[in-house]
């Protein structure tokens, strides 16, 4: 994914500023804008080449068509001066062709580091690399259910009770994080991405079930460099085929479902809800979250994705936050929102928001939605362009994208058992019942599991015990958005 040349070329100290928001060097503008200055010149001395050649030519038949023209043979003297000319198009053939290479070897060199500069980072992220300490606080939002006794279950241990999945079998088949969902877990499983998709169509969002794997080459467009290692499955195929891989999230094929398209401002926006199984392999997540589903390397997600005008970006990405959240206040469940520092935004997003659902049990909030305006900066690499035809325009404009979760199901089945638990089994929230068959308690069928290692204790639950009076809830009302109010800590969630 880059971002656009002319931006460099136009902005360079505005790029170098982004850059250091992110943590990142800023000389790598400067190394970008050289590589395009050496591009640039080859690009003149190939198009000096290519002219002297039809020069050559045109000289050429100019003397043949001299001779026809008086219906004669060419002379001995126009004889060797087309031989010598054929001669100099040789030549010039020859360096066209060896600076045809050097032109198209420069240009992968600057575009292989334009890709790695990162989109331009919104005046409104909070600039720091410590998303721990300084993930500004936007909203909070519910009642926060408390665990002043201890007596609350941890949600592998509830999924484990109501016969909701098999870990153990799960991963003799596939190896670490591996489950079957089973019963009532695949119930809520289905009855979130039922829900979801009607929640999204009443919202004027299509459904897109996408391709579940991409082209190399496409998935390069839209996924960072570092991502082929640390988050997708390569998949091989057929000896001729082209490398393909799976998708992480259903963004990706969505990105690319426009590309090299021109969209006009009545196509605008493009609402879709995307429909897809999730493939990641979680390689800089060891260790973290090995208890039960809520991080696993296959799970089930209903995303956002918008295509709008460039000019509307920014308030589509307030829209599909509100979307978010009310989704999750429909469930009943405590939340918080928060935007993500500078230094640990990924290239494409300009700015984002992470939803934060409560979890009780450890006294803690976890990451259930990521919301992100990525403005043009996909489009660029997708060629989706925005306008009209080239003759109206007197610069290329690219449509905005913008992608936040709905529910990853996993994870939001996590923060219902922890919230809805009872002594004997789970509630099943209001809005979950007409697709679980009218199913309103899930009881529980067997005893905890054993556990080899208790999950650490959050230091939020430590503190609880020292308190002399602690009360039994922390009601929080919705807060209004303010990027002064006191920085949250930042989980170990992506």
């Amino acid at each position: 994914m880059p971002l656009d040349i002319a931006v460099l070329r136009a902005t360079p100290k505005v790029v170098e500023e982004s850059q250091r928001k992110r943590f990142k060097d800023p000389a790598i503008v400067q190394q970008v804008l050289d590589l395009d200055a050496k591009w640039k010149q080859a690009i003149s001395q190939l198009d000096g080449a290519r002219k002297a050649s039809r020069l050559v030519s045109k000289s050429i038949g100019a003397i043949i068509s001299t001779a026809k023209k008086q219906k004669r043979q060419p002379s001995e003297e126009e004889n060797a001066q087309v031989v010598k000319l054929k001669q100099d198009k040789a030549t010039h053939d020859v360096l066209q062709h060896t600076l045809t290479a050097h032109e198209k070897d420069l240009k992968e060199q600057r575009d292989k580091l334009l890709n790695t500069i990162g989109n331009l980072v919104h005046e409104s992220v909070p600039v720091s690399n410590d998303e721990e300490k300084d993930n500004a606080v936007i909203k909070k939002v519910g009642t926060l259910r408390a665990n002043d006794e201890n007596k609350l279950r941890h949600h592998h241990e509830l999924l484990w009770m109501i016969g909701g999945y098999e870990p153990e079998r799960g991963t003799a088949v596939c190896g670490h994080r591996g489950y079957f969902l089973t019963g009532p877990g695949v119930l809520l499983n289905m009855a979130l991405q039922n829900y979801g998709v009607q929640f999204l169509v009443q919202r004027q969002y299509k459904p897109v079930y996408p391709p579940f794997f991409m082209d190399q080459a496409m998935m390069a467009k839209t996924a960072q460099l570092e991502d082929f290692d640390e988050a997708l499955y390569h998949v091989t195929g057929e000896s001729m085929d082209t490398p393909k891989y799976l998708i992480a999230t259903s963004e990706q094929p969505i990105s690319a479902m426009h590309h090299k398209e021109w969209l006009q401002p009545t196509d605008l926006p493009i609402k879709y809800a995307g429909i897809s199984t999730c493939f990641r392999k979680e390689a800089g997540a060891h260790g973290k979250d090995a208890w039960g589903i809520f991080r696993v390397h296959q799970f089930d997600k209903i995303e956002q994705f918008v295509y709008c005008k460039p000019g509307e970006s920014w308030t589509h990405h307030d829209e599909m936050l509100a979307t978010s959240e009310a989704f999750y206040q429909s469930l009943g469940l405590g939340y918080r929102v928060v935007s993500i520092v500078s230094g640990h935004l990924n290239n494409a997003a300009a700015k984002k928001y992470d939803l934060e659902g409560w979890f009780p049990t450890l006294q803690r909030y976890r990451e259930l939605v990521s919301a992100s305006n990525c403005t043009d900066y996909q489009s660029i690499a997708m060629e989706t362009r925005y306008g009209f035809n080239q003759q109206q325009t007197k610069q290329k404009e690219y449509a905005h994208m913008l992608n936040a979760t709905l529910v990853a199901t996993t994870r939001t089945i996590c923060a219902i058992l922890e919230n809805y638990q009872t002594e004997d089994g789970i509630m099943v929230p209001d809005v979950l019942q007409p697709y679980m068959a009218g199913m309103k308690f899930i009881p529980f069928v067997r005893p905890p599991p054993t556990n080899k290692d208790k999950p650490r204790k959050h230091p939020a639950q430590k503190q609880q015990k020292q308190k002399p009076k602690p009360k039994p809830q922390q009601n929080v009302k919705d807060q209004s958005k303010n990027q002064n109010t006191k920085n949250a800590p930042k989980n170990d969630d992506q």
